[in-house]
């Protein structure tokens, strides 16, 4: 059997310098994927705004067309796009766009899970408090 020549210095300092070169690409892609993430599920939270916005114009105060319109727009999104899309969920949305009436204080460290838990709390100066809590 063949003995392995002991490690050199130099193979050591080979080995630290390719391991911290590893270490520095591999944050790179991990930052990269947080920042997709994070980009991605804002994109969703804008969408689910504006799905409860146009919900919202299109509804009013029409009870009855309402809820045929969101039996209509769940059976068709559900099959084009899969589940997430049941009447509940869509009055989730319609809920979300009247708790939360201006676009641009959404915050993109939220998720939808986050959002939905914020409307849950009737008092708008607490749930303004957990809002930014979250989001520090």
């Amino acid at each position: 059997m063949k003995k392995k020549a002991p490690k050199s210095k130099s193979d050591d300092k080979n080995l630290i310098a390719e391991n911290a070169v590893y270490n520095n690409i591999r944050l790179v892609l991990v930052t990269a994927r947080q920042k997709v993430q994070t980009a991605v599920n804002f994109a969703m939270v804008e969408a689910y705004w504006e799905i409860g916005k146009q919900i919202e114009q299109a509804v009013g105060n029409r009870a009855e067309y309402g809820k045929n319109l969101l039996q209509f727009i769940s059976e068709k999104l559900s099959l084009e796009f899969g589940k997430g899309f049941t009447v509940r969920n869509l009055q989730a949305m319609r809920q979300f766009y009247h708790t939360f009436p201006n676009t641009h204080t959404l915050c993109a460290e939220l998720s939808w899970s986050h959002y939905r838990l914020l409307m849950k709390i009737d008092n708008l100066e607490r749930c303004n408090f957990y809002l930014n809590e979250c989001a520090g």
